[in-house]
């Protein structure tokens, strides 16, 4: 592979689903603070954001964790692991990304400029949660779900409680997907000594998962309500129990694929989640 080809892997372009989770929550809370009519430049600049802050949290994800990817089966060949792309390149790509993302935010107004650097703090930390934190996927939901306070104090030039109850939805949804992820590696992490919830929950990681999803979903419908939406958000809400449902079926034996799979699917639910909220404004 080529440099370009390379950095492109670093950052994972070519595996969008990580962009996908962040994005699905971001335009949810969108269209919530807005009413279902959004500025498009703000979701324009929201969405290209996300895309690059996920990016740069890729780079520094892989810096961080370049002497542990190499003892898991699954990321032993990344770039900075495999010796292909420097520790440096890496952070300068990041840094170069997180500067671009910043200047995308810069006709919002002070508040969203405040939190971005929040959340630039819990990015750039969370790799370093899986060293000592028992359950490192609560702080990546919080990291993951942090465009969700942002797109409000964008639109309101707030941040609401309900926006904090849905960042703490979106977290038990980072813990249910992120669980199924670590199931994958749980063996590896094991070996290494690296602290996830699959490890933490032990025995009962199946039924953390499904509790994670109730949890999410239950905390989505108080929200949903208390702004005022209808049967369509409901079904939305509906579709996505049923995905949940369908993930059970697939992490239950804690195969590795089919955890995996599980994980990916979760793009589905988050879509099915904002498809109910969207169509709910759109037919009013």
């Amino acid at each position: 592979m080529n440099k370009l080809q390379l950095y492109f892997r670093l950052v994972r372009l070519d595996k969008p689903i990580g962009t996908l989770l962040l994005l699905w929550p971001t335009l949810c809370a969108l269209w919530l603070a807005s009413s279902g009519k959004p500025d498009w430049k703000v979701v324009l600049i929201f969405a290209l954001g996300t895309l690059l802050m996920r990016s740069a949290g890729c780079a520094i994800n892989d810096y961080a964790d370049q002497d542990i990817d190499k003892h898991v089966k699954r990321t032993a060949q990344r770039p900075i692991t495999s010796g292909r792309i420097s520790g440096k390149e890496a952070l300068a790509i990041a840094a170069l990304l997180a500067v671009v993302s910043f200047c995308l935010i810069l006709p919002l107004n002070a508040l969203t400029k405040q939190l971005s650097v929040a959340a630039v703090i819990i990015a750039g930390t969370y790799p370093y949660f899986k060293r000592f934190f028992a359950i490192p996927q609560a702080y990546l939901g919080i990291a993951f779900g942090f465009g969700i306070p942002m797109a409000f104090a964008a639109v309101q030039n707030a941040v609401p409680p309900v926006a904090w109850v849905l960042l703490l939805g979106n977290v038990f949804w980072a813990l249910a997907y992120d669980t199924e992820y670590a199931m994958v590696d749980r063996d590896d992490d094991l070996k290494i000594g690296i602290k996830t919830s699959a490890i933490t929950f032990g025995r009962y990681d199946v039924a953390a998962v499904m509790l994670c999803y109730g949890a999410h979903l239950g905390l989505l419908l108080a929200c949903g309500l208390q702004l005022g939406l209808g049967r369509w958000f409901v079904a939305g809400l509906a579709v996505a129990a049923a995905i949940a449902a369908y993930h059970y079926t697939l992490i239950r034996a804690r195969q590795r694929d089919a955890c995996f799979y599980a994980f990916r699917h979760n793009n589905w639910l988050g879509a099915a989640v904002f498809a109910g909220i969207a169509v709910d404004y759109a037919l009013r």
